[in-house]
């Protein structure tokens, strides 16, 4: 599929970029943009903070970056750019919002695609339409169900002994 991810090396953080692959297909699936092609990178708040500064002019980290290969076509077969997610920073939030690490990367993956195919925030009628569209996102990004746990099976004592 068209999402490629790739996870900066020593990254104290357990994302599997299959998952995030995954999750990135769907949401271009949900865009009908099946075949454009993205770009994802998981790394740290410094890596983060030399992009925000030399494409921001903002010397600091930030959970995510959306890096638009051209602005001004949108291809649905084309490359639609990169997005750059900091996992210190989205566990920061996580923590904050007190939901999973992944539930966190999801939507900051969400929202820099959506920055992508050319939607914005500096406007708070399009930070509703914005905020709106990355909820539809995630919902229709299902994270995998984790597996139920069973209570072990309890042992059966031989017959004549005692609990």
């Amino acid at each position: 599929m068209p999402t490629l991810v790739t996870r900066k090396r020593n990254l104290k953080h357990n994302v599997a970029p299959p998952l995030i692959k995954r999750l990135g297909n769907a949401m271009l699936r949900a865009l009908e943009l099946p075949d454009a092609e993205l770009s994802v990178l998981l790394t740290n708040d410094r890596e983060i903070q030399t992009l925000n500064r030399e494409h921001r002019q903002k010397d600091k980290p930030t959970d995510v970056l959306a890096f638009a290969m051209d602005e001004t076509v949108a291809d649905p077969a084309g490359i639609l750019g990169d997005v750059v997610i900091s996992l210190d920073t989205a566990e920061r939030q996580a923590r904050a919002r007190r939901r999973p690490l992944i539930e966190e990367v999801r939507f900051l993956l969400a929202h820099g695609v959506l920055h992508l195919v050319g939607y914005d925030h500096a406007e708070p009628a399009e930070k509703r339409e914005m905020v709106a569209m990355t909820r539809k996102l995630v919902r229709l990004a299902p994270l995998p169900q984790a597996p139920e746990r069973r209570p072990k099976p309890r042992r059966k004592l031989p017959k004549g002994s005692k609990k």
